[in-house]
């Protein structure tokens, strides 16, 4: 094997403690003879989701030898609540020990500047490669090969069972629901997302009248995989997004067929066909669909766009979003989006609640003639990722934090579940108000309106809770909060920007059809960046910071695709990975003149 800087690994401490260990604390010490793998995740973040499912068949491969670790560092408020942490371990059926950093003092110890990021630790406790954002889970079984491989040759390998110990399984109805839709007879229909499954639940919204799939992980005609999003149909059939298996499936209430519709099971990467039959076209993380002029409208949360399925033609195609994430209005092909998780049809408007930067926004027809072309996004209550919390009045200085559903009210205005906030709140276009109408709920996720009544999935009580529609709205304290990541302080003048990438052993950068590798940056505010702005194919650049700003974040997305380095190899297996970065900085005599940001490796300085 290639020579490795030999940096001896942070201890793992987190004020929060240990899950899936049966209380027991871990130490690197009791880790030793082991290949430990960090995963520094979120539960908010799709992209750390996306890892989740990418880990597993390495989990399951080397179980004897390999030990996960996740260190949950929080973005938001809500997401330091250890109680929310424990929920989103059983959420999201994660098999292996997490570390509850609250504080994000491992973070700090590990200087890890993105979610997710990937840590790999040898069986004498040093740290030999780091990975930031998706794509890595080949890299990572061909390092852990070779260090099998180097350790055993040394003696210094130990084999066994892990520290994972399963959590006692509660017995509930539901567990942990993303989305519900009243069936026309008056019954409804639910996502129970952790059990793979959809419920059906009589008028009262308690009774369980039957349930739709094994619940077991799958892409069958009887199996989902952490359905979300559900949907009516002109036809009474019931469009579901069938999120972690990257599809659009349609159930059938009366005979109970299920059918997939669009999606192939795979995720989508850059570079992917983004149109075309729908069978035959990748998705990403499908979180929510409505229908609205003509047809299915998908909040494509890992890719931070909004899609469409045609029933009629049988196709999909990008609708809205670049795939770059932030929240930029404008034409729709121009837009930001930062994982869109709620939609809701209302006439010549679609709600979305762009759950990432805390955002309720809306898609309109430039020319309400022409459907399905010409439109324009548009913000109504959120202004970018990082500030966020509880405040109500003005739209344009009220406050949500990670809002997963929106729902259209009779009287034009939109209901929001305003998840990590724990409420439902309102947003009303007449006025430009933003209100509370219920608080004490847990995680609410999505609600549909009956009548007088408003019927809210209480995902983390595992319910559905009916509500009366207040006629006036709560008042609460307001409250803001902004992402607590320590700033990097850096010199005024020119930056220099480089993204570590370091192809996987046997593997090169993939050349045949030109660069291989993409840079974009950008800034908040924009006027932080005198030059360097903008897309290009070397991962390295000089910024230049502009005078008088003296604080910001630099949004930095960087992708390389690398193939297997094989001559023999007629058509080598290729690989794309791929981070989106959030880098406040401060403008500082003394700072920094370089940042390093590591995609793939170990970066030297």
């Amino acid at each position: 094997m290639a020579s490795r800087a030999r940096v001896r690994a942070p201890e793992l401490i987190g004020k929060g403690g240990w899950l899936n260990t049966g209380n027991k604390d871990l130490t690197l010490s009791d880790l030793r003879g082991r290949i430990v793998v960090l995963d520094f995740w979120t539960f908010c973040c799709v992209n750390c989701l996306h890892v989740l499912d990418e880990l597993r068949e390495l989990e399951e491969r080397h179980r004897d030898t390999v030990v996960i670790i996740g260190v949950h560092s929080p973005k938001f408020v809500h997401e330091a609540e250890h109680q929310a942490v424990v929920d989103a371990v059983e959420r999201y059926g994660v098999e292996h020990p997490v570390l509850d950093d609250p504080e994000l003092a491992t973070w700090k110890q590990y200087a890890v500047r993105a979610w997710p990021t990937l840590v790999v630790i040898d069986p004498e406790g040093y740290v030999v490669a780091q990975h930031a954002g998706e794509g890595h889970a080949h890299a990572i079984e061909k390092l852990v090969e070779e260090l099998e491989a180097e350790h055993a040759a040394k003696g210094t390998l130990r084999r066994g069972d892990g520290p994972y110990v399963p959590p006692e399984p509660v017995a509930t109805a539901l567990r942990f629901p993303g989305k519900a839709v009243r069936l026309p007879a008056g019954s409804f229909l639910v996502s129970d997302t952790t059990r793979h499954q959809l419920v059906e639940l009589a008028a009262d919204g308690e009774q369980v009248l039957r349930r739709i799939g094994t619940g077991e992980r799958g892409l069958t005609p009887d199996s989902f995989n952490e359905p979300q999003g559900l949907a009516l149909l002109p036809d009474g059939r019931v469009a579901v997004a069938d999120t972690v298996n990257h599809a659009i499936r349609v159930f059938d209430p009366a005979s109970g067929a299920l059918e997939t519709v669009a999606g192939t099971g795979k995720q989508w990467w850059q570079g992917s066909p983004a149109s075309g039959p729908a069978r035959a076209v990748d998705l990403s993380s499908p979180w929510d669909i409505a229908w609205w002029q003509d047809r299915l409208w998908i909040a494509m949360a890992g890719v931070h766009q909004l899609w469409t399925w045609d029933p009629a033609a049988g196709t999909v195609e990008v609708a809205a979003g670049t795939t770059n994430e932030g929240l930029v209005d404008g034409p729709a092909a121009q837009a930001w989006f930062a994982q869109p998780s709620g939609l809701a049809a209302a006439g010549d408007r679609l709600w979305i609640a762009d759950s990432e930067t805390s955002a309720v926004r809306w898609v309109e027809p430039l020319e309400p003639s022409a459907a399905g072309d010409g439109y324009v996004i548009r913000t109504a209550v959120g202004t970018g990722l990082f500030d966020f919390g509880h405040r109500d009045g003005a739209a344009d200085q009220a406050l949500l934090q990670h809002p997963l559903g929106v729902t259209a009210l009779p009287d034009g205005s939109v209901a929001i579940a305003d998840t990590y906030n724990h409420a439902l709140r309102r947003f009303d276009p007449a006025t430009g108000e933003v209100t509370t109408l219920a608080t004490d709920l847990r995680e609410p996720s999505a609600a549909v309106l009956v009548d007088d009544d408003i019927v809210v999935v209480e995902s983390a009580r595992h319910r559905l809770t009916r509500l009366r529609l207040p006629e006036e709205a709560i008042r609460v304290e307001s409250v803001a909060h902004r992402t607590q990541r320590a700033a990097t302080e850096v010199a005024p003048g020119t930056l220099r920007l480089e993204v570590v990438f370091q192809a996987p052993a046997g593997q090169k950068l993939d050349t045949r059809y030109g660069p291989s590798t993409r840079l974009l940056v950008s800034a908040t505010p924009p006027e932080l960046l005198a030059d360097g702005a903008g897309a290009g194919t070397d991962l390295a650049r000089d910024l230049v910071l502009a005078d008088g700003v003296t604080e910001g974040v630099l949004h930095v997305s960087a992708m390389a695709a690398s193939c297997d380095d094989a001559p023999d190899i007629e058509y080598p297996a290729c690989h794309v990975h791929q981070q989106d970065w959030g880098v406040p900085v401060e403008i500082a005599e003394g700072g920094v003149a370089r940042l390093g940001l590591v995609l793939a490796g170990l970066d030297a300085e």
